[in-house]
């Protein structure tokens, strides 16, 4: 304290001793995202990646998410909803693909790829088997940092999205099987389940695997007879485990196998491959000796299918008869249920992009997050999948090392 009278008149006159501004501690400025959300062009398509709920959320937490017109309305969710939800509408897909993230379902086409600026982020389906090589290409030499969602893991290291809409796969296909059996529809005219005093229906489910469970919860939950096959021992003492109950299960031995579908009413193929055809386990023969009007719904047409007969339908034919046999192999059958499968689909999605402003934008939520990083499969224009440079002969770096690079 100033005690001489005349130097604090000096003082007070210099303002040397003027009452200052406290300075506080500034936190880090959040990333303010950007995040375009086109309508979906892929044949019989029909989710969207945000419903307007998530839209709301995000934009009230200070981003900007842009809609093009009409990008709901297959899965009936309106433009006024997006709109009232505080989403940007967007008339032409141009203006969307302008922004620093595009959100979509399918894998972008070429077209989608020419609109994009450069120097951007790419969230959609990975789809290797129909990822043309000229479309990577692109996306490298714009630089851009591509993401696929279905190789994203979350904190147990499960790939949510694949969970998620092979939940929706698997209840979808006995409902889908319930609707065959009718008379109505080429069937033995028998309903799914079971009633006091009548044999209940017996459903075969080929694969213990997320599609596969819930395929079995469905069944078992209208009451019918289910046998599971795999060739893993643990997923099917989990899947027993998970159900709680004791159901008939075995590994995948032909002659078991062939009997057990020689007697089904239904057979559902939920066998997956992580990468490249799904094994066919089911012959001709055996589609042969099934029993008239039973129906075979296979979900993993998009492999390529596990049974000898079946060949890829749509939503529209979705159904074709083979050896009396009516077979159902639509490769996108969420796309049966959009408005369910596009509510799944947000509540996956917008965490992870709320984490992504959190984190002060993508590249970030990369280097923080192993799960999210999981799903990178070109960082910047570096393609770092192993699986898509030996598919397509590129060159790539391991997003491990290259993280570890720029941390360094």
């Amino acid at each position: 304290m100033v005690k001489d009278p005349e130097l604090l008149k000096q003082l007070l006159k210099e303002g040397n001793i003027l009452p200052m501004e406290e300075m506080l501690e500034i936190a880090k400025k959040k990333g303010r995202l950007v995040i375009g959300i086109p309508k979906e062009l892929s044949f019989q398509e029909r989710r969207v990646a945000l419903v307007p709920e998530a839209v709301s959320f995000l934009v009230a937490n200070g981003h900007n998410v842009r809609v093009e017109r009409g990008a709901g309305e297959s899965s009936k969710f309106s433009d006024r909803e997006y709109s009232e939800a505080g989403a940007e509408l967007c008339s032409s897909n141009s203006e969307i693909f302008e922004c620093d993230i595009i959100l979509k379902i399918t894998p972008a086409s070429e077209e989608e790829v020419d609109l994009m600026k450069g120097n951007q982020t790419l969230i959609s389906a990975l789809q290797l088997s129909i990822q043309p090589k000229s479309i990577l290409q692109k996306l490298i030499e714009k630089k851009i940092t591509a993401i696929a969602w279905d190789y994203i893991r979350d904190e147990q290291g499960v790939f949510p999205v694949v969970r998620t809409m092979g939940e929706i796969a698997g209840t979808t296909s006995i409902l889908i099987a319930g609707e065959l059996l009718s008379s109505f529809n080429e069937g033995k005219g028998i309903m799914l389940g079971g009633i006091a005093g009548v044999q209940p229906t017996e459903v075969v489910v080929l694969g213990a695997g997320s599609v596969g469970e819930f395929a079995t919860r469905a069944a078992l939950g209208l009451g019918a007879s289910v046998k599971v096959f795999d060739n893993s021992l643990s997923r099917l003492r989990r899947l027993q485990n998970d159900l709680g109950s004791r159901i008939y299960t075995s590994v995948l031995q032909p002659k078991v196998l062939a009997k057990s579908i020689m007697r089904a009413d239904v057979v559902i193929g939920a066998i997956r491959s992580p990468l490249g055809r799904t094994p066919c386990v089911v012959s001709e023969e055996m589609v042969e000796n099934m029993k008239e009007g039973s129906v075979i719904v296979d979900v993993s047409i998009d492999q390529g299918g596990c049974f000898e007969t079946s060949r890829v339908t749509n939503h529209n034919n979705p159904t074709f008869v083979k050896h009396g046999v009516v077979h159902y192999c639509v490769p996108n059958i969420a796309s049966r249920v959009p408005r369910t499968a596009s509510f799944a689909l947000s509540n996956i999605f917008s965490p992870i992009l709320m984490d992504m402003g959190e984190s002060g934008g993508c590249l970030d939520l990369i280097r923080n997050d192993l799960g999210f990083r999981s799903g990178v499969y070109i960082y910047k224009g570096i393609l770092v999948s192993e699986v898509l440079g030996r598919v397509f002969d590129l060159k790539y770096k391991d997003i491990d090392l290259l993280m570890m690079g720029l941390k360094g």
